[in-house]
């Protein structure tokens, strides 16, 4: 078989590529890189596809959070799923520089991330681990949500033993039910915790579940079910420590709900939580998605693009290649219903997304005011943000495809290198 196609010259069979994968049967490597060269080529330098973080757009965000807080209110920064798609460390530390007081994680993993960064703010666990990680907890100094006794005696235990005390955060269910002490229950689950000595209810709080929602009966039943444990709490002699139910909706609309600290998680990353805060506050997104050309080609009339030939070619376009796909984060069910832009112009995207890749068309035509595009390859193309006046964003994808702002931007987290400007 000829080893050369289309000009490229393969590998022949002495030198089998699968052979390099074992040291003890190479002899020598006609080329050599130290690890050190190799491993200084930046990640925006292995992929024509990257993630861009506006750092000044979290702070502006904060800083509309917190001018909103009643007096003496704290704020606590919502980072966990890699603080939503930006970077938990980086979120983190720009939180915390622009007057976030504590931050909050969901598994033991992205605490000790935080804590091996360097950061040493408070650092809320948002729900109960496995009792095999409580060491985690108390070397790590990440304070965990407690619902059941039986955890909490554990955890007491364990950090007894080792002469350290066990600082928590007691999470009520009012309503929600996903996890938490029910708020009729909470006086004798106090009393069940209450003999070990080294616990100590550093807060209290609860999760709202329509805060986001036109409707406000269920918000206010919720409200009342927690103010009135909390008030059980303190008729008993127990203090609740710091005592925080408002997550990014209810931080905007229900000022009520602020008591002594509130969660800021969607709001701080530059997305709505809902309609009704629209007028209230002016975010700004801080996720874009950036991806440079890397194919061009003219397609006849009636041809198709990508998996399953859906798109048929009009014909007067240039179909172009961008190497972003679903696993990166564009999700598929977009397929065909989304622009991008190139050179301040929408660009309709055409075919099935790929996994990695996905296609756009570029009209040839020349019309109206739109000059003719001439895309060139490893052009920069943008899937989130703006190019002059037009504009790409993730609230829109969400919608496209049925979903929340959350799961678009934590789509786009796992693959692609993230720049921070």
């Amino acid at each position: 078989m000829d080893d050369t196609l289309n000009g490229f010259t393969g590998f022949s069979r002495k030198d089998d590529p699968l052979r390099y994968a074992d040291a003890d049967t190479q002899a020598a490597s006609p080329v050599s890189f130290s690890k050190e060269a190799l491993a200084s080529i930046a990640g925006e330098d292995r992929r024509w596809a990257w993630v861009e973080i506006d750092r000044s757009a979290i702070r502006h965000n904060l800083h509309e959070a917190k001018r909103r807080l009643q007096p003496n209110c704290r704020l606590m920064a919502v980072v966990k799923a890699d603080a939503y798609g930006h970077g938990a460390v980086e979120v983190s530390r720009t939180a915390l520089n622009s007057g976030a007081d504590a931050l909050a994680v969901a598994t033991v993993d992205e605490g000790i991330a935080l804590r091996e960064a360097g950061l040493r703010a408070p650092i809320l666990l948002l729900s109960e681990p496995p009792q095999a990680a409580i060491p985690l907890l108390l070397e790590y100094k990440i304070m965990p949500s407690v619902y059941r006794a039986e955890f909490a005696l554990a955890y007491g235990e364990i950090a007894d033993a080792h002469h350290l005390k066990a600082p928590f955060h007691l999470a009520v269910n009012t309503g929600m039910n996903r996890i938490g002490v029910h708020a009729e229950d909470i006086l004798e689950f106090e009393r069940q915790i209450s003999f070990h000595r080294a616990l100590e209810q550093e807060g209290t709080f609860t999760h709202f579940a329509t805060a986001d929602c036109p409707e406000n009966l269920d918000f206010r039943i919720q409200m009342k079910r927690f103010t009135e444990a909390i008030e059980a709490l303190r008729l008993a002699g127990i203090d609740p420590g710091i005592v925080h139910a408002a997550n990014s909706a209810a931080l905007l609309r229900y000022p009520e709900s602020h008591f002594d600290m509130a969660r800021i998680g969607i709001a701080m990353y530059g997305f709505h939580p809902c309609e009704e805060t629209r007028d209230v506050v002016d975010l700004k997104p801080a996720m874009s998605v950036y991806a440079r050309i890397t194919d061009i080609r003219n397609v006849s009339v009636g041809e198709g693009v990508s998996y399953g030939l859906n798109y048929r070619s009009p014909g007067s376009v240039r179909i172009c290649t961008i190497p972003l796909g679903y696993a990166d984060g564009f999700n598929r069910l977009l397929s065909g219903k989304v622009n991008v832009i190139l050179d301040g112009q929408y660009c309709r995207q055409v075919g099935n997304i790929c996994m990695d890749q996905c296609m756009f068309e570029v009209d040839m035509r020349t019309y109206g005011t739109h000059p003719r595009l001439n895309p060139q390859l490893g052009d920069i193309v943008t899937v989130v943000g703006n190019q002059g006046d037009a504009i790409t964003t993730i609230t829109e994808m969400a919608y496209l495809a049925n979903t929340i702002e959350h799961e678009v931007a934590i789509g786009f987290a796992w693959r692609l290198p993230r720049l921070y400007r």
